[in-house]
């Protein structure tokens, strides 16, 4: 398979498609990113690479984290950590209130906001240093020593999350939640701010292709089972209310951040990712959806 030539013809062709999304402004620092940055960049299992436009640049991954978070608390907790969340789609908005009243405080899936922030209680329950810990953990499966959490959009996103402070005090309220709210927030908002460039988002995600196991060393960072689950996690609940339509349109495991950045695993072959930042209504990137349907459509490479 010729990665790089369908990549050049697909980027060429979704750059010269109109983009109707439009920039996120309820987290101002994302408001003032570049509305014409479009990257995409291909990691194959054999160390195989692919880029063209901004893949080198970073950007604030936001809730592609949601996936490193559960990577870890998954591997603390074994199969235990599905008591305090489902694995069924949410139908709603990523920060929805609405199915929190009606299942007792246990969120839809770990990737709405309600299911991440549950995922920061249980990492922060289970790890003496929660931030560094976690932290620790992605720079050793991203291989970068040096990634850090970024104040500037942790701190705007602090400054304007009022509803992930309702979420969070809602899930409390259901006993949900078992560490003080501000901490658990604390924790949430920084994850979240992690900055990061289409190159090490699709080196990163390699392990989702490879059984839970680095590509460098063929470290196992989880299980084969669990890494089938998550990747199950990301087809179903990767993109909100719009995961059916990624799923229907093209085919593979993935997740999103209001960021504009997709990531998407092909297991046994690859990992993608792509970013551009104006969003579409269901908060994920408009050229980024579209990039990834044309592209599965070319290389006639999906899980189905």
């Amino acid at each position: 398979m010729n990665y790089k030539n369908i990549i050049e013809k697909v980027f060429l062709d979704t750059n010269n498609f109109p983009d109707k999304g439009i920039m996120p402004n309820y987290i101002p620092e994302l408001a003032n990113v570049d509305p014409a940055m479009f990257g995409v960049h291909l990691t194959t299992l054999n160390g195989e690479n692919c880029g063209i436009g901004a893949n080198l640049e970073k950007f604030s991954i936001q809730s592609i984290a949601k996936v490193f978070s559960l990577t870890l608390a998954y591997k603390i907790l074994g199969e235990e950590i599905w008591k305090r969340l489902d694995v069924e789609p949410s139908g709603t908005k990523f920060d929805s209130l609405l199915l929190l009243e009606i299942n007792n405080g246990i969120p839809r899936n770990p990737f709405v906001n309600s299911g991440a922030i549950v995922i920061c209680d249980i990492l922060i329950s289970n790890l003496d240093n929660p931030k560094e810990e976690f932290l620790e953990f992605i720079r050793d499966l991203s291989d970068l020593p040096d990634l850090n959490y970024s104040d500037k959009i942790a701190d705007s996103e602090k400054a304007n999350g009022y509803r992930n402070v309702a979420l969070c005090n809602f899930i409390k309220s259901f006993g949900n939640i078992k560490n003080d709210p501000t901490e658990v927030l604390d924790f949430y908002f920084d994850l979240c701010s992690l900055e990061m460039s289409c190159q090490q988002l699709s080196y990163t995600f390699t392990y989702l292709a490879n059984g839970g196991k680095k590509i460098t060393n063929n470290h196992k960072m989880i299980s084969p089972s669990q890494s089938k689950r998550i990747n199950a996690l990301m087809l179903t609940c990767g993109f909100y209310d719009e995961s059916g339509e990624f799923a229907f349109k093209v085919g593979l495991p993935g997740k999103s951040g209001v960021g504009g950045g997709i990531v998407a695993v092909y297991p046994n072959n690859y990992a993608i990712a792509v970013w551009s930042p104006r969003l579409n209504p269901h908060g994920n990137s408009f050229l980024g959806m579209k990039f990834l349907e044309e592209f599965t459509t070319h290389s006639e490479l999906t899980i189905f």
